[in-house]
């Protein structure tokens, strides 16, 4: 099941096809704009087994600089995607598809910070089990409390990954999600 109503939050069970969705969006993304892109990375908890999700396939697009970001947008509109800007979310173009919305992309230059703590997030909570589980509980308690409010939702996780994060020696900076 893919789709998540505008301002609603609620979490699915993980699931293999949300790993089979990603690779035919991926292949999509490359279809109209490869030649632009470094990499398509699967970010965000749909990317980890056994975390349950909110059911969006987020991607990060990694582009050898930021301004190739505006070079995207006609191609990613010719596959669904509304082009959200770059003030979003820091440092960054955003995309978002389908409403409900099913997809998201973050788009960042190579090198950017904000890439970087996303991948090293995503890794350690496929390394560590019981980082996975605790952040699992914090997820389900979280979605129950703020089911309507998606921005809390998101802001109250930032202490718990910033913690993670902080033990890999990444700085304390806020951490974002759409």
């Amino acid at each position: 099941m893919l789709g998540l109503p505008r301002d609603e939050v609620f979490l699915v069970p993980w699931t293999e096809e949300w790993e089979a969705e990603f690779l035919l969006e991926k292949d999509r993304i490359e279809t109209e704009i490869g030649e632009l892109i470094r990499h398509v990375h699967h970010i965000g908890s749909t990317a980890v087994r056994d975390l349950s999700a909110k059911p969006i396939i987020d991607m990060a697009i990694e582009l050898e600089d930021f301004q190739q970001g505006y070079a995207c947008v006609r191609g990613l509109e010719k596959i669904a995607y509304v082009y959200k800007g770059i003030n979003v979310l820091p440092d960054r173009h955003y995309f978002n598809k389908g409403e409900p919305r099913t997809h998201q992309i973050h788009m960042y230059p190579k090198g950017s910070p904000y890439l970087k703590r996303q991948l090293a997030f995503r890794d350690y909570l496929i390394q560590h089990e019981e980082a996975r589980k605790e952040y699992q509980a914090l997820k389900e308690r979280l979605s129950r409390i703020h089911g309507k409010d998606k921005l809390t939702y998101a802001d109250q996780k930032t202490d718990f990954v910033n913690s993670i994060l902080g033990r890999m020696g990444f700085g304390i900076e806020p951490y974002e999600e759409a």
